[in-house]
C-alpha cells in the first residue's frame, strides 16, 4: 500500500471483501505490543446502544404513538 501526502491509503479490494467492509464503515487502527498496526471495523453491538434514549421519569411511547410520529415526520420531510 502507498501512503498519500494527506496520510491516506487504499485498502485493497480482497481485504475489504474479506472484512466485509462497505463505504462509510468506520475503522480503528490500534498498535499491538509489537508496534504493528491492526485495522478493525468499529461495530456497534445491540448491547452497546440499548437504553441510550432512556430518560428517567419519561413514559415509554406506544407502538401507535411511534408509528404516528414516523408518519408525521415523513409527511413533513417529503411535502
Amino acid at each position: 500500500m502507498l501512503l498519500s501526502a494527506k496520510g491516506q491509503m487504499t485498502i485493497p479490494k480482497h481485504i475489504r471483501d474479506a472484512m466485509k467492509l462497505r463505504p462509510g464503515d468506520k475503522l480503528e487502527i490500534v498498535l499491538n505490543e509489537n508496534q504493528e498496526a491492526v485495522i478493525r471495523p468499529v461495530a456497534k453491538k445491540v448491547d452497546e446502544v440499548f437504553c441510550k434514549l432512556h430518560k428517567p421519569g419519561r413514559q415509554a411511547a406506544t407502538l401507535a404513538e411511534m408509528d404516528e410520529a414516523v408518519r408525521k415526520h415523513v409527511k413533513e420531510r417529503f411535502k
